[in-house]
């Protein structure tokens, strides 16, 4: 357990770059200046993407496209009516039953799939974003952490994971990694936490009606939590632990909501299907979720059918019934058939069953209506790599890279296209991003020697690789004395 914490904190200081287009960052500057200043927007952006890492490094990010690319463009549509507008914002789904959300630094917000699956409605959903949207925007957190301690960028981006892990989920090994500064951090965020929560309610709540969400959400899904709040008594889920929900609270939100004339609103039809999935998802054996959504099916207990319809076809398709998942899935797209998730996942049913030409021929179709859609670009890309068509998934998973770079599964694809056309030293460079991203930093530095040993490497690659090694090499050192 030690060396494993030792390993993420070392992590935490090491900036591998993306082949031929990006250097590791040196002479990071200190979050506890004299001068009292908050971060710059650069040394945001820096302590985001550490953060990440450290996050990807001990959670279960999913990092299924259509499930990123619904929150990000939910969260986003938030953003909009912000005042983070023109920033820069990353959601990001963690695969856990834990009932919580979290903001971290750069505009990174995490959300666990058990709370999209406690919301009753997209609403509800679009309130808690809305909520941790305004931490970010009015510097809650920077505001707690410049308190703590002085310390280096890198490092304080641990310690912020760290505090943000153990007060959401409880984890000893995140709490322990945090070290003696941790006490302060946390005694400073309990001294912000009624003020900051009061702030981000009631920007939270114009952001929701700007946005066209039911403002009302926000004290319904309070309400609730405070129910929850008397039933679980000293075992309170984590949104209340980190969130804390009281009557004054839940009155002053209803009271702001109120100001808004009522109306009704309508879920999307997506935010229904991302709920089929995870639900599907959270069902350890497929057979249970196809029981699960066909007695769904059999008695009427759904919200939206073809969601339920989904639900069930995703389950097929884990259970490896290809012939029966075709056919719900042709069903659903005879009555819906621009929906992302119908043509995706019927493609991938074709592609698993063994009809590879029919699963591109229906992607490439796909892509020609909807040539912005990320989801398409890379299931598409993967496709070609799976039917052996490596160049032409090499062409398109770059270009992803490049408007994707902190995508991990990009990385991964890039490097077995990589070596299905021979070029082994880049397919161990794009293995060690994908890795490193991930925030495994021992195969990382692992799959950089063995880029290193791939003979007939030119000049060039050889001493970029070597830069990489060793400035990471170099790092980790510095940390280790640190430490010591």
């Amino acid at each position: 357990m030690h060396r494993w914490l030792t390993s993420l904190l070392i992590l935490s200081l090491c900036v591998l770059p993306v082949p031929g287009r990006s250097e590791l960052v040196d002479d990071l500057p200190e979050i506890g200046a004299a001068s009292g200043n908050l971060f710059t927007p650069l040394q945001e952006q820096q302590l985001g993407k550490t953060f990440m890492r450290y996050i990807r490094a001990t959670q279960p990010v999913i990092d299924d496209p259509l499930l990123d690319d619904y929150i990000n463009k939910l969260g986003n549509s938030l953003v909009e009516h912000s005042e983070g507008l023109g920033s820069k914002f990353t959601f990001f789904l963690v695969d856990s039953p834990v009932i919580n959300a979290y903001a971290g630094p750069g505009g990174y917000i995490g959300v666990y799939t058990g709370l999209v699956l406690t919301t009753q409605s997209e609403s509800e959903l679009a309130a808690v974003l809305a909520h941790e949207i305004t931490h970010v925007t009015q510097k809650h957190l920077q505001r707690a952490w410049y308190a703590a301690s002085n310390m280096s960028l890198v490092q304080g981006a641990a310690l912020v994971a760290a505090v943000i892990l153990g007060a959401t989920v409880g984890g000893d090994a995140a709490m322990a990694a945090a070290s003696g500064a941790q006490a302060a951090l946390q005694q400073q965020q309990i001294n912000f936490t009624r003020h900051n929560e009061k702030e981000a309610d009631r920007l939270g709540i114009t952001i929701l009606h700007d946005a066209g969400f039911d403002p009302r959400a926000m004290p319904s899904f309070f309400t609730r939590m405070g129910r929850a709040n008397r039933s679980y008594g000293m075992e309170l889920p984590e949104f209340l632990r980190t969130h804390p929900v009281t009557n004054s609270r839940i009155a002053d939100s209803l009271g702001r909501a109120e100001a808004y004339p009522y109306r009704q609103y309508t879920d999307s039809f997506r935010y229904l299907l991302v709920r089929a999935t995870l639900r599907e998802r959270a069902f350890h054996e497929p057979r249970d979720a196809i029981t699960y959504f066909r007695t769904a099916l059999q008695e009427g207990r759904y919200r939206n059918e073809s969601a339920a319809r989904y639900g069930l076809a995703l389950a097929l398709l884990r259970d490896d019934d290809f012939a029966a998942a075709a056919k719900e899935l042709d069903q659903l797209l005879q009555k819906r058939p621009d929906t992302l998730e119908f043509i995706i996942t019927a493609s991938r049913t074709d592609m698993e069953a063994g009809n590879k030409r029919r699963a591109l021929k229906r992607l490439e179709q796909a892509v020609k209506r909807f040539p912005l859609s990320y989801p398409l670009q890379i299931t598409l890309a993967e496709f070609h790599l799976r039917a052996g068509n490596a160049e032409t998934a090499y062409r398109k998973l770059s270009f992803l890279a490049s408007l994707r770079p902190e995508n991990t599964h990009v990385y991964k694809l890039l490097a077995n296209a990589a070596a299905d056309l021979g070029r082994k030293a880049e397919s161990h460079q794009h293995m060690a991003m994908h890795y490193y991203l991930k925030g495994a930093l021992e195969p990382a530095i692992m799959q950089l020697k063995i880029a290193l040993r791939v003979p007939g490497l030119s000049f060039y690659e050889t001493a970029r690789l070597e830069s990489q090694l060793q400035k990471v090499k170099k790092e980790m050192e510095e940390l280790k004395k640190k430490k010591g």
